[in-house]
């Protein structure tokens, strides 16, 4: 953890600034001690250079063990392809060279792909996640100078309110608890005139034909671990079974939804060992987590109108993409 971070910091459950206390310093870093709120009452512990605000285990250890365990598959530093960039800069519609040296907020960070992204524009990026993925983010790109990264809850975000001028959360809303209320989490940490983009699954008849649904019932009652363990076994061969079913001319795409792996061949320039890594890594996202809820475009366009932003779009990219100025 910089020490600048400090600055922006809140307690969670008091909005109150955070002292350090206990400090250990590697390189100009702190690598361990605690965060304790003004009063006294509450801390957090540093641990590994990351601020903590989050119990060691929640609703997303799914998502702790798929990006430790796929820890650069979809960086684009690491796939050799602008996948990530591509979705980011198309979703969010911000001017990349307008970026430099401004605080980025990334809710929902993972292993860190669109933090990179933002990294390399120039941003100051402040990386946030509620699992463990936060170490997969911090040693894939802990040689940025400009990155921050923080384990706490979209709930109850610990930073100073309307303070970033770039806030973004995409894929990450429709596996919380309760969307709307991660959505209304968002707004008051943006600064006025400030931009806010997320995305979530899709809630149509097209997005419910998709063959997870059936799987999920039974997917979520077995642990992560004998999940994974079969999916890595059959994979394989349900990709193949998708790849044949996609050359039928016409229904070929209709017939891929009905198989419950995600298949990026045609989609994505990857190489055969590629689309077999997404494809257990994001089949693997698709069915372990607990919380799986698409979300209407009236729905999530209501959502910032009501949180008063302008310049609202609602799109298709990928996901349902929602954005606006505060």
């Amino acid at each position: 953890m910089q020490i600048k971070l400090l600055e922006i910091l809140r307690c969670p459950k008091t909005n109150q600034k955070l002292n350090i206390k206990d400090a250990e310093y590697i390189d100009n870093q702190i690598i361990s001690g605690l965060l304790v709120s003004e009063d006294g009452n509450n801390q957090y512990p540093i641990h590994n250079f990351i601020p903590r605000f989050v119990p060691d285990s929640n609703y997303a250890d799914n998502f702790g063990i798929q990006w430790n365990m796929f820890r650069k598959t979809q960086l684009d530093s690491n796939s050799g392809h602008p996948i990530s960039y591509e979705r980011f800069w198309e979703a969010t519609g911000w001017p990349q060279d307008k970026m430099k040296d401004q605080w980025v907020l990334d809710v929902g960070c993972g292993a860190g792909r669109f933090a990179e992204i933002a990294l390399n524009a120039g941003a100051i990026v402040i990386a946030l996640d509620y699992s463990s993925a936060v170490d997969a983010c911090f040693e894939n790109l802990k040689h940025h100078k400009n990155l921050h990264i923080v384990q706490g809850d979209i709930y109850s975000l610990p930073f100073q309110k309307e303070f970033f001028p770039f806030v973004y959360s995409l894929g990450v809303l429709q596996h919380t608890p309760n969307v709307t209320k991660s959505f209304e989490s968002l707004p008051p940490l943006v600064s006025n005139g400030g931009k806010l983009c997320i995305d979530v699954y899709w809630k149509r008849f097209r997005t419910m034909l998709h063959g997870k649904y059936v799987i999920r019932p039974f997917a979520r009652c077995i642990s992560q671990k004998l999940l994974f363990k079969i999916l890595k076994k059959t994979v394989p061969t349900l990709l193949q079974i998708s790849q044949l079913l996609g050359r039928i001319p016409k229904l070929g795409k209709i017939l891929k939804r009905l198989i419950p792996i995600a298949d990026y061949t045609g989609v994505f320039p990857l190489s055969d060992k590629q689309l077999k890594e997404w494809a257990l890594l994001d089949t693997f996202d698709n069915l372990s987590p607990r919380y799986d809820n698409p979300q209407s475009l009236i729905t999530v366009r209501n959502w910032f109108q009501q949180a008063d932003f302008k310049n609202i779009e609602t799109f298709h990219c990928g996901h349902l993409v929602g954005r606006g100025n505060k």
